[in-house]
């Protein structure tokens, strides 16, 4: 454990677009990718909505993974390691709502466990889960969901009337604070906004349209930290004195090569012989950013 000065590193982009059916998530999500990458080849989408990101295949050669119900965690977690393993530079997940009240999805296995509050105890640790294979990629990840509108039921002596309360999320409520940047397209002229940004490029600015000069900026933005060294990486390994605390190094370092993994795999065995981990026990690591 060391206290240093704060320093600015390169990221990898964590995009959510939201907006009702039809305002033009997948169109801009491609759009933005192709931005990032410069190569459409190198854009993969795992699409649960009917293979509708196929409907512009006229704009490039990306690729397509059709995720199809079960929409559980572990099949959107699969479906995102077969993209990182085909070396895909940006993943579009197109769309997480499906993991959330599709079929298979979060909510309809919380109800089958009872539907009761304290049946999330273990319908959280799934959510939490996929959440962290998607913030633990080695890629750039745009995920999109759907917003339906909310009501209020407003009652008034004897009576009951129901009013319109803005649109919500069809995921998890707090989703978008876990993005670098999230992103609402308002209406059916595609115009867009930001509702959350780290990135201050499109925070208290002007609605505006998606293009792939979207997708450079955002690059820019990523590319302005300095590398990861290396050879710090491996002095802070070397230093961690719980099992804890190598699996949160683990998570902030997603592993790219082999020497790295070896030196996690070194010290997770030194220190399996003198402690227990609090969380997990016996972690291991691989090569695409995440724990078994």
């Amino acid at each position: 454990m060391r206290l240093e000065s704060a320093t600015r590193k390169k990221v990898k982009l964590r995009l959510n677009i939201a907006s009702p059916s039809g305002f033009g998530k997948t169109y801009g999500a491609l759009l933005i990718a192709y931005g990032i990458t410069g190569n459409w080849e190198t854009v993969g989408v795992i699409d649960t909505e009917n293979d509708s990101a196929s409907l512009y295949s006229n704009l490039g050669s990306f690729k397509t993974l059709r995720l199809d119900p079960p929409f559980t965690a572990e099949r959107y977690i699969e479906a995102i390691k077969i993209c990182e393993k085909e070396k895909m530079e940006v993943i579009i997940i197109d769309s997480i709502t499906h993991f959330w009240n599709g079929q298979g999805g979060i909510l309809e296995y919380q109800n089958s466990l009872g539907g009761r509050y304290q049946d999330w105890a273990k319908a959280t640790p799934l959510y939490q889960k996929w959440l962290n294979t998607i913030l633990q990629s080695s890629c750039h990840i745009i995920t999109t969901n759907r917003k339906k509108q909310g009501y209020n039921i407003i009652t008034d002596g004897n009576k009951t009337k129901v009013e319109k309360a803005g649109l919500e999320d069809e995921i998890r409520s707090g989703y978008e604070y876990e993005m670098s940047l999230a992103l609402e397209i308002i209406n059916e002229n595609h115009l867009t906004k930001a509702s959350k940004d780290r990135t201050g490029l499109f925070a208290n600015k002007p609605e505006f349209i998606i293009t792939e000069n979207t997708g450079k900026q955002i690059l820019d933005w990523c590319n302005e930290g300095v590398p990861v060294d290396e050879n710090k990486i491996f002095e802070r390994i070397s230093d961690c004195k719980s099992l804890d605390e190598l699996l949160k190094l683990y998570y902030q370092n997603p592993v790219q090569d082999d020497v790295t993994l070896m030196a996690f795999t070194q010290k997770r065995t030194e220190l399996e012989q003198t402690s227990i981990p609090t969380s997990l026990t016996k972690p291991k690591f691989s090569s695409n950013g995440a724990h078994k």
